[in-house]
């Protein structure tokens, strides 16, 4: 799998103009966005790392070798990231509305991970909403569903 995902992106960078986003590609954007977004305040930490694999786990219905694969590229993806475009781009193709507002619901989980917002978090999770065509209102409201269960289950 990780074999399969790394030629993908690679493929992707010479710029192939349509083409149809395949599920292990649209896996990977999602997985690199969220590790992007735990990265951000610069303590991205074994517990990020298997709350991402649990999101991830539970979005795409994924086994745990599979859940690792991704990590792993995900990881090596989102290593010297210099912008977000691309992986948001295949969010937004591939994501119906819904599925989008709870991809920045699953960023927001990663954001309050460690039980504080930085301001670096917060910037990359509006730059990434706009991108793919969350309003901040329902940002808003996704961030409030994740502090609301972060309350219950304390």
């Amino acid at each position: 799998m990780l074999d399969r995902l790394k030629s993908m992106f690679a493929s992707d960078a010479g710029g192939s103009a349509a083409r149809a986003h395949g599920p292990d590609e649209l896996q990977l954007a999602a997985a690199a966005l969220l590790v992007e977004v735990a990265r951000m305040d610069d303590d991205y930490d074994a517990d990020e790392r298997a709350l991402i694999g649990s999101l991830l786990r539970d979005r795409f219905d994924l086994d745990a070798a599979d859940t690792e694969a991704l990590l792993v590229a995900a990881d090596a993806a989102t290593e010297d990231l210099v912008e977000v475009y691309g992986f948001a781009r295949r969010v937004k193709d591939a994501f119906e509305h819904d599925e989008r507002v709870r991809m920045i619901e699953m960023l927001w989980e990663v954001v309050y991970a460690d039980g504080e917002i930085h301001d670096h978090e917060a910037n990359l999770l509006r730059r990434v909403a706009g991108l793919i065509y969350v309003s901040d209102r329902e940002s808003g409201e996704a961030r409030k569903r994740v502090l609301d269960r972060r309350r219950a289950a304390s």
